[in-house]
């Protein structure tokens, strides 16, 4: 199968199942990218999904382009950023029709309160998967305190520190991170 098609594939298979936006999608770009097709390391991808994050744009579209980009250059990026964006244009523009045709019964209002927490508990994954590629340098936990990152560890607990305490805005916080971590790493 040409990498054009897989890669429309693989993303639009993380479009169809990454309800509840970009942050939700990140584990499944992870097992697409990283655990079944072997197209980028954990490290490469943690790059790519900040790299996404700091460009004006759904996180999802631009890991997805960024990805394609990556894998099989320009081509790539187009035929996996469709992908990404097909089955979300398919499912909205459906959703909208029955919504506004069924929008006052109440099992529609059920089953939307009823998807949060599975957005949730999406979101609270790929966040932890992040913290622990930062801090271990791998997505798997470890106890072991001889494999963590001190220093990344402690500016960690810094940034914490400094957005409860302070109550500065976290995007000056990851900025000054940036900078620092420019000269630490």
């Amino acid at each position: 199968m040409p990498i054009y098609i897989k890669l429309f594939f693989s993303f639009f298979q993380i479009g169809l199942f990454s309800i509840g936006g970009g942050y939700a999608a990140m584990p499944l770009i992870q097992d697409q990218v990283v655990r079944l097709n072997s197209w980028l390391t954990m490290t490469e991808f943690a790059d790519i999904i900040t790299i996404a994050e700091m460009t004006p744009g759904p996180i999802a579209i631009n890991a997805s382009t960024f990805v394609g980009m990556r894998v099989a250059g320009f081509t790539g990026a187009v035929a996996a950023t469709i992908g990404c964006v097909t089955p979300s244009c398919i499912i909205v523009l459906s959703l909208a029709y029955f919504y506004y045709k069924y929008k006052n019964l109440t099992l529609i209002q059920s089953i939307l309160n009823n998807i949060k927490p599975a957005i949730v508990a999406m979101i609270g994954s790929a966040g932890l998967s992040i913290l622990l590629l930062t801090l271990y340098d791998t997505d798997v936990v470890s106890y072991s305190l001889k494999n963590i990152n001190l220093i990344a560890t402690i500016m960690f607990v810094i940034n914490i520190f400094v957005i409860r305490l302070f109550k500065i805005d976290p995007i000056y916080v990851m900025i000054a991170s940036g900078i620092v971590g420019i000269f630490l790493f």
